[in-house]
């Protein structure tokens, strides 16, 4: 439904977007994740019409979007901070762009009460934003923007602003109302965890490029740049020559994972934490630094002679493990994987 090509954006000597390509399907749920200052926010901007790049073309369904302008395109975007009206009422905010429309009132009335159902703020049409929750205001803002029935609607780090148990209920709600409305949604956001709950496919930024397109379990179980196994989750990191179908450091020896890297050339063995065993019968000793607790899983650091950081493995629930204590560091090969440097 929606095809960028080769969009590029520069701000003076600061390159925001470099030959950014993506095609993003009808109906699909759509995440641009990366640090602060990657470009995805910038390019966001550009779908809604608040920005033009300075080469590349963004069209939907066929047609050239940069041609219209903003108001003349089926693109919503909601805000990071939901930029509500505070002197109108939960219902008058939602209608606000259909009054600018000049529809009907009585279509006006039916499609504001049947979008405020869907978000669950049925019986909150009469109050203002001050006498919502966080969680409520979100919905809100949803609402105002799905009310419109635009083609794509463009999310701006739509949950930062929740603490975690509202944003864990909210994610959900977001899941459940993309399904109902059929919308396709494009999300920004830096936090892998929402974008891995949430999206479809996820778009890895860094530095103003695409580092990798793909599903969520694809892109968590085979990163295939430094970046995006670096920044997707946590990641233990080996660094040498890829040769004889594994990693060849000098502290260990040849590690073996699955992937191709180029022969000769360096690579990397990523493992993540929950495929590391702490009692493997032969493998990496190492002395275990820290423990700390999450709950369901615990997280244990080892400090492992010729590694420069420690090695981190995730078990579930409690570990039996102290620091200080010894341990064999272990995975199977089929578990770590290889990635050219």
């Amino acid at each position: 439904m929606l095809t960028i090509d080769r969009v590029s954006r520069r701000f003076g000597e600061v390159t925001a977007l470099e030959d950014v390509s993506l095609e993003i399907g009808q109906g699909e749920f759509f995440a641009l994740l990366g640090p602060s200052g990657c470009g995805k926010t910038t390019l966001l901007r550009i779908l809604a019409g608040f920005e033009t790049p300075d080469s590349g073309t963004v069209t939907l369904d066929g047609a050239d979007l940069l041609a219209k302008p903003p108001n003349k395109r089926p693109v919503n975007l909601m805000f990071q901070s939901y930029a509500l009206f505070p002197h109108m009422t939960v219902a008058k905010n939602v209608a606000y762009g259909l009054e600018q429309e000049k529809l009907d009132r009585a279509e006006i009335r039916h499609r504001v009460g049947e979008v405020l159902e869907t978000v669950g703020l049925s019986d909150l049409g009469g109050r203002k934003p001050h006498q919502l929750s966080g969680g409520q205001r979100q919905r809100v803002a949803l609402a105002r923007a799905i009310v419109k029935r635009p083609r794509l609607l463009l999310l701006d780090e739509p949950l930062s602003a929740l603490d975690k148990k509202v944003r864990a209920d909210m994610q959900l709600e977001l899941k459940r109302l993309q399904h109902e409305v059929g919308i396709t949604f494009v999300v920004v956001t830096h936090d892998q965890e929402e974008a891995m709950s949430l999206a479809d496919r996820i778009a890895v930024f860094s530095a103003g490029r695409v580092c990798q397109v793909d599903e969520p379990v694809a892109l968590y179980e085979r990163p295939r740049t430094r970046f995006v196994a670096d920044f997707v989750g946590a990641n233990n990191l080996f660094e040498g020559v890829f040769t004889d179908g594994g990693v060849k450091t000098e502290a260990f020896g040849l590690l073996r994972g699955t992937g191709q890297a180029t022969e000769g050339a360096a690579a990397l063995l990523a493992v993540r934490p929950e495929k590391v065993r702490l009692d493997a019968g032969e493998g990496l000793a190492g002395t275990v630094a820290d423990v700390s607790f999450y709950g369901g899983v615990s997280h244990v650091s080892v400090q492992v002679a010729g590694h420069p950081k420690p090695v981190l493995a995730a078990v579930q629930g409690a570990s039996r493990v102290r620091p200080g204590e010894q341990v064999v560091l272990g995975w199977a090969p089929e578990d770590a994987v290889i990635i050219n440097a």
